[in-house]
């Protein structure tokens, strides 16, 4: 990844592809699919975070830690888009209830944005990202560099 230095407050920044996730090694694809196995197996009844990290391939060192991790900042960043989204899906039907179980409200979201957990999603799953940046500016997942300093703009 490229990164710049910004002459004025001395500080790196990058410019990363919308379909990179800032700080994570995995892309939005395969996070997201991953997250769709899970919620497929979470629905049937079995372990979402196990069933999806033994899955997907077993040279990507994906655990059911790092699925519970993704599920976690995927959510962070559905609830701090929710409003932004609901210009263009329908998310009136989604609880963040702290008693709502992580898989629960998962659910409630891939519902409302047309996933489906047989599938992996990819295409759907890159429209919303883009539609969110082109939006806001900013990434859905995650936060680059830049943001993560609080006296940075």
């Amino acid at each position: 990844m490229a990164r710049f230095l910004c002459c004025k407050r001395q500080r790196t920044f990058s410019l990363l592809p919308v379909q990179l996730i800032p700080y994570f090694q995995y892309t939005v694809g395969a996070v997201m699919g991953t997250l769709l196995l899970g919620w497929g197996y979470w629905q049937r009844g079995q372990g979402g975070f196990w069933g999806a990290s033994v899955e997907v391939d077993p040279d990507s060192l994906v655990t059911p830690w790092l699925v519970a991790f993704w599920l976690a900042a995927v959510l962070r960043g559905l609830r701090r888009g929710h409003a932004v989204l609901g210009r263009f899906y329908d998310l009136t039907g989604i609880g963040t209830s702290k008693r709502i179980a992580p898989w629960e409200e998962a659910a409630g979201y891939f519902r409302a944005l047309g996933m489906k957990a047989e599938s992996r999603g990819q295409p759907l799953w890159m429209q919303l990202v883009r539609r969110y940046s082109q939006a806001t500016h900013q990434f859905l997942f995650g936060l680059p560099s830049q943001k993560r300093v609080q006296n940075c703009p």
